[in-house]
């Protein structure tokens, strides 16, 4: 069962992504990334294995930011790789996802149809392609999540952050938790409260 944390801050977002991971490892996971905004851009480092993998690659290419998400996740379509972990990203969004979707198939080829280039194995890249066609199509990013939710055919829970909007995170589920924390001048999504207590005691689920 993956695991979601997302931070909306002023600190550096790395280090409260990782130990948000920490605490959810015990879903069980065999990959992991986090995703941040850099000056108004989205970069991400993504590991196999276990969270000191992440770990040892953020020490020799640190990621800065304070607007971030992470994952943990456990492999359904495609197999358990790097390239295949979460974040999956565009050039204007980033977003983790849990849950299968069971219409991928039809979705992803109505967007390589469209000419959109799929890097992944997975069925929870189609997500972040949803997305970047409803902003293209000048929606804004509630605007996008709330469309291509509708599409989706499953239970899930998402996270997203957006390239040149430091100031918004957005989350939603349909039968899969997530939790949202409250922080002082800090926001917070995570799968559940226990990845959040590290941060904040005012949590309450979506």
């Amino acid at each position: 069962m993956c695991g979601i944390i997302g931070i909306l801050g002023y600190r550096p977002a790395v280090p409260l992504l990782v130990e948000g991971l920490k605490r959810l490892a015990y879903r069980g996971y065999d990959s992991a990334g986090v995703a941040t905004l850099v000056n108004g851009h989205i970069d991400r480092r993504r590991a196999q294995g276990k969270l000191a993998n992440l770990e040892a690659l953020l020490a020799n290419s640190p990621l800065p930011g304070v607007v971030g998400i992470g994952h943990t996740r456990w492999a359904t379509h495609g197999r358990p790789s790097e390239s295949n972990a979460h974040p999956h990203v565009t050039d204007r969004v980033a977003i983790v996802h849990n849950g299968i979707i069971e219409n991928f198939q039809e979705l992803r080829d109505e967007l390589i149809a469209e000419g959109t280039r799929f890097e992944t194995e997975t069925d929870n890249e189609v997500v972040a392609h949803l997305l970047t066609r409803e902003l293209q199509h000048q929606r804004t990013p509630q605007q996008a999540v709330d469309t291509a939710r509708a599409r989706l055919k499953v239970a899930f829970a998402l996270a997203a952050i957006f390239a040149g909007r430091p100031d918004i995170m957005v989350g939603a589920r349909r039968g899969a938790a997530l939790a949202v924390g409250f922080g002082t001048g800090e926001m917070y999504l995570g799968s559940d409260a226990l990845a959040l207590a590290p941060f904040t005691q005012r949590i309450a689920y979506l």
